[in-house]
């Protein structure tokens, strides 16, 4: 399939879902994310979920990252580049939603691409070669291809892998891993 036809797919498939489903289903991937060979790692960058959008609630994420003591780093847009500001996030970290309902850090102390080692990745669908299809701005694949080539790419998906995304392009960033509540999927 195309990725025009995955992302009008999967936000239909997301839609359905109710919010105790949502938090059921994103539990499950959190208890998964946990099998992963990452927790030798300091610098996790997560993305804060857009409720709106339905997408997997990574607050189970964040409590497992807090507990081990992780770094954990969350993200500014501009759209008007389609950069992404990295900051750490603390006690002190003040959370304001953008326009377009994405929760961001109003400030704080930025981090440098090259410290982040682990970036779980938001999508709607993902094929068996490691492929994924986001909201189609490039955010993730700019970022992505500015982290160091040893960074831990981890997408987060409630449903299982497409067997493949048609146009993918050059600069498409592939994942490592994409977790989903039944599986573990590594690329």
């Amino acid at each position: 399939m195309l990725k025009k036809e995955l992302r009008q797919k999967y936000k239909g498939k997301r839609q359905e879902l109710s919010d105790a489903e949502i938090d059921d289903l994103s539990l499950a991937i959190a208890n998964k994310v946990l099998t992963l060979p990452i927790w030798e790692k300091i610098y996790f960058h997560i993305f804060l979920p857009i409720t709106e959008h339905k997408e997997v609630n990574t607050e189970f994420i964040l409590h497992l990252l807090s507990g081990k003591d992780k770094e954990i780093v969350i993200s500014k847009c501009d759209f008007g580049t389609c950069n992404l500001t990295h900051f750490l996030l603390t006690d002190n970290t003040k959370i304001k939603k953008n326009e377009y309902n994405i929760p961001e850090p109003i400030d704080g102390l930025e981090v440098p691409t090259g410290k982040i080692d682990v970036v779980f990745v938001p999508l709607l669908a993902f094929d068996k070669t490691g492929h994924r299809a986001g909201y189609g701005k490039g955010f993730y694949d700019k970022f992505l291809t500015e982290c160091k080539p040893e960074t831990i790419k981890i997408g987060l998906s409630f449903f299982e892998p497409e067997e493949l995304i048609e146009d993918v392009f050059e600069n498409d960033v592939k994942l490592d891993y994409c977790v989903t509540p039944n599986e573990v999927y590594r690329f």
